[in-house]
């Protein structure tokens, strides 16, 4: 049974991945992005460099909390994925005289650090705590896609009830859901003022930057082609609390792996 040795450098927006076989050949490199695409751009590279028997161990370093989604991603897909001290990869660098700081040579050598420590990573036992970490992350890849599709349908209502909303600003900032569940409609927006909905804006529990104004929240509103339906806003509202709840498992969830790694 060959082996696959794929070293991840992590960054916060992108990432590079560097996979060597068991002769210490090398077997791809990529640069992926850190969202649902770059992962299974991620997974394909894998997939091509490997049979049915082909054990792969993919490795990355504890980045405070960038590493914890592509992480938890891997473990869902059943691959062995070790979370690596920064310093052990530091002192490795060292002793393999490695000095050029790359993205694609810190990839490479993470996968070095695997392949010379195969034995000992070889000899890991799959604990109690690795099927909870696995298990968690399973739990947290399904999370992330009801997410998904519940921000889908937050868009396909609003479709109907502010369709120029979305032209505005982003819709999943906290200040925008904030706004939509005091105005989930451009009747309820124009049936407001300016200044309550600038006083809604500025009560918006978090310190984000919006490059909005009241004023063209209202004139959009005014110009807008939505559709009354007061049904549609009681499945809105409905929608952005599913959201919020949502999100609030994700986050206790994090916290949760990020303890366990």
């Amino acid at each position: 049974m060959g082996k696959l040795f794929v070293g991840i450098d992590i960054s916060k927006n992108s990432s590079s991945a560097h996979g060597l076989d068991e002769r210490g050949k090398d077997c791809f490199h990529l640069s992926f992005e850190m969202n649902s695409s770059g992962f299974s751009e991620l997974i394909q590279a894998i997939d091509q460099k490997k049979d049915k028997d082909t054990e792969v161990i993919v490795g990355m370093e504890s980045t405070a909390c960038y590493h914890i989604n592509l992480y938890s991603f891997l473990i869902s897909q059943e691959i062995e994925t070790l979370v690596i001290n920064p310093l052990l990869i530091k002192n490795f660098t060292k002793m393999s005289l490695r000095k050029t700081k790359t993205d694609k040579k810190d990839a490479k050598t993470i996968a070095s650090f695997l392949l010379i420590h195969r034995d000992s990573i070889h000899q890991m036992n799959i604990s109690e705590e690795f099927q909870d970490i696995r298990d968690l992350s399973r739990e947290r890849a399904t999370l992330s896609h009801q997410l998904s599709a519940v921000k889908v349908e937050i868009g396909r209502v609003l479709q109907t009830l502010f369709p120029e909303l979305e032209k505005i600003g982003d819709l999943f900032t906290k200040v925008m859901i904030h706004f939509m569940k005091q105005y989930p409609s451009a009747r309820i927006v124009k049936a407001s003022s300016v200044s309550k909905i600038r006083k809604s804006l500025r009560q918006t529990p978090c310190s984000e930057m919006i490059s909005y104004t009241a004023e063209e929240i209202m004139e959009a509103a005014r110009s807008s082609v939505a559709t009354v339906s007061p049904a549609q806003e009681v499945i809105l509202l409905g929608k952005i609390e599913t959201l919020e709840h949502l999100e609030k498992r994700g986050h206790d969830l994090d916290r949760v792996l990020t303890r366990y790694c």
